[in-house]
């Protein structure tokens, strides 16, 4: 078999996968309510681009910390890994939450996925109007084209209960004002995040234990991307509109291969083929547990999934505090 032709080994490369964002949440970590934003990132870009260099792949960032002339290190197009195995796609967020680090807030992650070249839409760093339900569901019992009070009303029917029983998760900005008091004038009860759509998202695939059964509203496209890899690992429903401020942002979605600005794309048209997917908890959440200190040890818990198989596991690792 050649170099080209290697399989996306996603069971071999996924414990790797989770040692590149446990390094990235260690290293971020040591960072927490120092109140240094910059500082924060930088060290988990740093530790994330030094274990993935560490894989037997050859990988490019499809989705990362910006454009070149933008971010010195993981930038779009990078390539990154050994330069031996699969020629993989990656998309990242060495820090989801990079205020939530500083603030020592919750939910703050460090995120990566990764599928075969080719599998991941490569979204410009532009804003995304984004929808998403967990699993069991009707295909497209909601949808973009419906009102906020319409997909309130639907998903309460499909989920046998009234609007009140709805708890939907809204990133909390000027923006979402309006889409606010919509959704509360139905009774359906929302949870404000203030950042960290990522985990926003992840949330709705676990409605029974977080409490989410749907996300609204806008946030970063790169961020949906990362969120549909996640949803295509757990299960549920995803549904994402490029949104542009001017004629600079269309302009870079051409240049990334956007040829229709108004599609809205669906879970599996952001992510196209299996994936592998790792979030290691920063500050405590929801999702996972954040990094801890105890003793000479520091502990991180990571959630590691692979789409294929619909697995989920939940890694502790411990190494000494340095």
């Amino acid at each position: 078999m050649s170099e080209t032709e290697q399989i996306f080994a996603d069971r071999m490369l996924s414990l790797g996968l989770a040692r590149v964002s446990e390094q990235a949440a260690i290293a971020a970590a040591k960072l927490i309510g120092r109140g240094d934003e910059k500082a924060a990132d930088q060290a988990a870009v740093d530790a994330m681009r030094k274990q993935l260099n560490l894989l037997d792949i050859r990988g490019v960032v499809v989705i990362g910390e910006g454009e070149r002339d933008e971010a010195p290190m993981l930038y779009i197009g990078e390539e990154v890994g050994s330069g031996k195995g699969p020629a993989v796609d990656i998309a990242l967020d060495p820090l989801e939450g990079t205020t939530l680090t500083a603030k020592d807030m919750p939910n703050a992650l460090a995120v990566i996925a990764m599928g075969p070249r080719g599998s991941m839409l490569h979204a410009p760093d532009v804003y995304m109007e984004k929808l998403a339900i967990g699993p069991g569901y009707a295909r497209d019992v909601v949808s973009l084209n419906m009102t906020a009070t319409e997909r309130i009303h639907a998903l309460a029917r499909a989920k046998g209960v009234e609007p009140n029983g709805i708890m939907v998760c809204v990133l909390e900005r000027p923006r979402h004002e309006k889409l606010v008091a919509e959704i509360r004038a139905t009774g359906a009860r929302i949870r404000l995040i203030t950042d960290g759509d990522v985990a926003g998202v992840i949330h709705v695939a676990e409605p029974e234990k977080t409490g989410i059964d749907m996300y609204m509203g806008s946030g970063g496209a790169p961020e949906g991307v990362l969120a549909a890899a996640a949803l295509k690992c757990m299960g549920g429903q995803m549904w994402g509109k490029l949104l542009f401020r001017n004629d600079d942002e269309r302009e870079r979605a051409r240049k990334a291969g956007i040829g229709d600005l108004d599609r809205i794309y669906t879970r599996d048209e952001m992510v196209t083929q299996d994936v592998i997917f790792a979030a290691t908890g920063v500050t405590d959440g929801s999702i996972v547990q954040g990094a801890r200190r105890d003793g000479e040890w520091l502990e991180t818990e990571t959630i590691l999934m692979r789409s294929k198989t619909g697995s989920l596991r939940r890694i502790i690792y411990r190494q000494r505090n340095q």
